[in-house]
């Protein structure tokens, strides 16, 4: 059985907006539709582990009813979130349930199993509850 736990790269202006509260929902193309926690990476330039999330939901639709469903909390325009999703027939929302601020990010390191920071996300199979504490 697969972990559910995920590190998930996301760029440094949307991981401001988790953090202020604006965005509460990360789209992805595609994603596990069964994860409770991120490990949110903040990519280059900051390039660290930043946060712990634990996930709600995982919302699959169509683009558009997902907008509908999800715009008041994006912390995007309509037409970044339209561009990501051109062409594409299903959209994932990942709902935020709470979000842990690490007060010291981490080096990606920290993971004996990680190599580099992945593309989109990958499964953390090892422990992670020492991030928050």
């Amino acid at each position: 059985m697969k972990s559910k736990t995920i590190l998930l790269s996301i760029h440094p202006c949307f991981v401001e907006k988790i953090f202020s509260g604006e965005k509460k929902f990360e789209y992805r193309k595609r994603i596990p539709t069964d994860i409770r926690t991120i490990i949110v990476y903040a990519t280059a330039p900051i390039k660290q582990i930043v946060a712990v999330i634990e996930v709600e939901n995982v919302l699959q639709d169509t683009p558009m009813n997902i907008w509908k469903q999800t715009k008041e909390w994006s912390g995007l325009t309509y037409k970044f979130y339209k561009f990501y999703y051109n062409g594409k027939s299903v959209a994932y929302a990942i709902k935020f349930k709470n979000v842990y601020r690490l007060e010291r990010p981490q080096s990606i390191s920290i993971f004996k199993e990680v190599k580099s920071a992945p593309q989109s996300y990958m499964y953390i199979l090892e422990s992670w509850n020492d991030l928050i504490i």
